[in-house]
């Protein structure tokens, strides 16, 4: 039904790992596009998801990092969960991308579920075509930004997934205190779809790390029962934002935000492990790292997400 997409930074598969029994027990299932050389977080994080009896994609050609340019270890990687069912291959088709290129990563993960995750693919029609009978045993992934509905009519007949981005990214000072992020999650079958996804609270637009930070900004989504039960999403940003400096103290500024708001009672944010983490690090008085803080946000959109379906 519901399924995230990550980049396989160390936080996000971390997340994915920490929240692996939470995702299987809901039946979500995360998308993984691995950027790091290294595979080591992104095989814990898999393990996990097997041990828990859940569901996951790795995408195999990846469009960003370190695997960009030749994906041969993600492909053996991926082979390596052959006789499990818990680890489906993604086939990410951009727009640089060939019917016949499509079709041979297809031929070599036929022995994996396949996925094939549109964004900005231009021979959607000769693909569902070329796929012939197969099509219905496979699920068709689009990014809502690269496919409009007469692109997504060729896959009827497929298990259909719709993935919208969300998080507009600003630089931290930007942001409002709270805007619409989707709703997709009460939407999705008048789209005609099978399930969903987005990319939570970081945003389909990657960069290999962040700028100084001017600013501190925690993100936190919410369902909102008086809008239909769509999702939005706060940021609550630090006053400071001068110099790069002091982030620490920049964080307690944004992290008071937050707990004003919590004590309000008018937040409709879900008392969720990860709330209950931003609101011991307030009492104690102590900033875990910008990278951690992410992970806390992630962990928070999946919690949420969760307890909403349950």
């Amino acid at each position: 039904m519901y399924y995230p997409y990550f980049r396989g930074k160390q936080y996000e598969l971390i997340s994915v790992r920490d929240n692996s029994t939470l995702l299987a027990a809901s039946n979500f299932v995360p998308i993984i596009e691995p950027v790091r050389e290294a595979l080591s977080g992104l095989d814990k994080a898999m393990t996990a998801v097997c041990d828990a009896n859940g569901k996951a994609i790795v995408i195999v050609n990846p469009y960003y990092g370190d695997h960009r340019e030749n994906g041969a270890g993600i492909t053996e990687f991926v082979r390596g969960y052959v006789n499990t069912p818990s680890i489906g291959a993604g086939v990410l088709l951009r727009q640089d991308m060939t019917i016949g290129e499509a079709m041979e990563l297809c031929e070599r993960h036929s022995q994996h579920q396949l996925n094939f995750v549109h964004a900005g693919f231009t021979h959607g029609k000769e693909l569902a075509q070329e796929l012939g009978e197969r099509l219905s045993a496979t699920r068709q992934i689009f990014n809502e930004g690269f496919c409009p509905k007469t692109y997504r009519k060729h896959f009827i007949g497929s298990e259909r997934v719709l993935l919208r981005d969300g998080f507009k990214r600003r630089r931290n000072r930007d942001y409002p205190p709270v805007e619409l992020f989707s709703d997709l999650n009460v939407t999705f079958e008048e789209e005609g779809m099978n399930g969903f996804g987005d990319f939570s609270i970081v945003g389909d637009d990657y960069s290999e790390s962040g700028g100084p930070a001017y600013a501190v900004a925690i993100h936190l989504t919410f369902i909102d029962p008086d809008q239909d039960d769509a999702i939005f999403i706060y940021h609550f940003v630090s006053e400071s934002q001068d110099t790069p400096t002091d982030p620490a103290g920049k964080f307690a500024e944004a992290l008071e935000k937050l707990m004003s708001k919590l004590d309000s009672g008018t937040s409709n944010l879900y008392e969720t492990h990860a709330i209950q983490e931003l609101r011991s690090l307030h009492a104690k008085r102590h900033f875990p790292g910008l990278g951690y803080l992410k992970k806390i946000s992630l962990n928070h959109h999946i919690e949420t997400l969760a307890q909403f379906f349950s």
